[in-house]
C-alpha cells in the first residue's frame, strides 16, 4: 500500500547558540540519512539564537539547493519544548523526530529508531548508556535521580523520558503533542508521560552518551532540577485529577 505522506522521515534540529557545531553535526546527519533509503527533510527551528546560527542555517539551506529543508527562526527565546513542538508541526514525514545537535548522542543510531517505528512503535527514544568519568560523576547521579523521582510520582515505567533523541510515529503523536503544554525542558518527561498514557506503543533503545567537555551546556545543573522537581509534583498533582 502506497504512503499518503510525501517523505519517510522528518528531522527537527532545534537550535540555541550552536555556531561552534552545527554544519558539522549536520553533515553528520545528512551522511547517514542519504545512505538509507528514505526520502527525508531536515526542518531548523532557531530559538533566537545570538550566535550566528542563523547565518550558518541559511548558509546549509544554500549549499544544498536539492535537498529537503525548512526553517523556523523565533522572535524571541521559547525554550527547547515549544522549539521541537513548531518542528513536529510543519514535518510532512511519516515518522518524525529529534536529536540534540550537539550528537552527544550520534546520528548514526537514528536509522535504528526508524526501523523501531517501521516494525510497529508509536515512540522510539534513546536511553543514554553514560561511559563512566569522574566529570560526568555528579550530572550521573542526578539524571539517576531524576529518572528514579519521575517513575515514582508519574507510575510511569520508563527509563529515561529527559534524553534528546526521540522519534515518533507523527499521525499517532499530534493528538498526545496538542495536549502537551510545556514549553521548556519538562517537555519531554510530559509527552513521554502522555503518550505512555494514551495507550502508545514506545521503546527505549540503548544508545552511547559522550559528553563534549568544550560545549557550554545550556542547562543549569541545580536551578533546573529545582524547576524540574517543582514541575514533577505539579504534572503528578493535574495527572490524579484527571
Amino acid at each position: 500500500m502506497k504512503s499518503t505522506f510525501p517523505l519517510d522521515v522528518s528531522i527537527v534540529i532545534a537550535c540555541y547558540n550552536e555556531e561552534s557545531l552545527l554544519k558539522d553535526s549536520v553533515n553528520k546527519v545528512m551522511t547517514i540519512m542519504d545512505s538509507t533509503r528514505w526520502n527525508y527533510e531536515l526542518i531548523f527551528v532557531d530559538d533566537y539564537s545570538k550566535d550566528q546560527t542563523r547565518s550558518q542555517i541559511n548558509q546549509i539551506i544554500h549549499e544544498h539547493p536539492n535537498s529537503a529543508i525548512k526553517k523556523i527562526f523565533h522572535e524571541k527565546n521559547t525554550g527547547r519544548g515549544r522549539t521541537v513542538s513548531d518542528g513536529i508541526s510543519i514535518a510532512q514525514g511519516r515518522f518524525v523526530g529529534y536529536l540534540d545537535i550537539d550528537l552527544e548522542v550520534g546520528a548514526h543510531y537514528i536509522p535504528y529508531m526508524v526501523d523501531a517505528l517501521i516494525q510497529g512503535y508509536d515512540v522510539a527514544t534513546a536511553y543514554r548508556i553514560y561511559k563512566a568519568t569522574f566529570k560526568l560523576l555528579i550530572r550521573t547521579i542526578v539524571s539517576v535521580g531524576y529518572r528514579k523521582l519521575m517513575r515514582f510520582l508519574l507510575k510511569v515505567p520508563l527509563i529515561d523520558t529527559e534524553t534528546g533523541y526521540k522519534f515518533f510515529n507523527r499521525e499517532k503523536i499530534l493528538p498526545v503533542l496538542a495536549r502537551t503544554r510545556d514549553e521548556g525542558w519538562f517537555w519531554d518527561t510530559e509527552i513521554m508521560t502522555r503518550s505512555y498514557h494514551a495507550g502508545l506503543k514506545i521503546i527505549e533503545l540503548p544508545c552511547l552518551f559522550i559528553r563534549l567537555y568544550d560545549k557550554k551546556s545550556s542547562v543549569h545543573l541545580i536551578t533546573d532540577s529545582i524547576v524540574y522537581f517543582r514541575k514533577l509534583i505539579a504534572f503528578r498533582n493535574e495527572l490524579l485529577k484527571a
